[in-house]
């Protein structure tokens, strides 16, 4: 049996403090503890991690008196981070993913390719200011630091719906199960590239 791809994170900046465990390959005994100080972000992290399948530890001590940015955006990088050093060298995997994932009226499409080439397009349509306690701009810029730190190609659109929650519960559920084919094991050693590096 391959061994877990897992990784343990510490990143700490003057804005703040976060510390990331992740295992990619815990489906069946799954742990997930989120708190970032942020109500609806530990929602969305919460629901990326048990449908990506992963065991997931994070928790953020952020600068929360000036606005929800600084956490919201450094718990996206320091998760991609993580996530990168969990997967190591992109040997033996899918490397391309997709899903569509419902929420009652909203519907939403996530296609991921782990490139080694950082790059989203994010598009949640979002109407309200807030969502609890999370700006909603800050929830599609959660999604890119993610990527940007991970070093992949993601591509989230909501394609319809009505609720600004069920929209962004929707894109981060089809984010997880795109991620989780994308990272599911061949059986092989291969690098899927042409190039033979990734």
């Amino acid at each position: 049996m391959d061994a877990p791809r897992q990784a343990t994170l510490d990143r700490k900046t003057n804005e703040t403090d976060i510390k990331v465990s992740i295992n990619l390959d815990d489906k069946f005994d799954q742990k997930i503890n989120v708190n970032t100080g942020i109500g609806f972000l530990d929602h969305m992290l919460h629901a990326l991690a048990k449908h990506g399948g992963w065991s997931l530890d994070i928790t953020c001590k952020g600068d929360l008196w000036i606005d929800d940015h600084h956490s919201a955006e450094d718990c996206g990088i320091a998760l991609g981070m993580a996530f990168k050093q969990a997967l190591g060298t992109p040997r033996g995997i899918k490397r391309f993913g997709s899903a569509f994932c419902p929420l009652d009226e909203a519907l939403a499409r996530a296609v991921v390719d782990i490139s080694g080439r950082p790059y989203a397009d994010i598009n949640l349509d979002l109407k309200r200011e807030m969502i609890g306690q999370l700006s909603t701009e800050m929830i599609p810029h959660v999604l890119e630091s993610f990527a940007f730190a991970a070093g992949i190609t993601l591509h989230v659109d909501v394609l319809k719906g009505k609720n600004d929650h069920h929209k962004s519960e929707a894109a981060f559920k089809s984010l997880a199960v795109a991620i989780r084919e994308a990272v599911s094991r061949t059986g092989t050693n291969d690098v899927p590239s042409t190039k033979g590096v990734l």
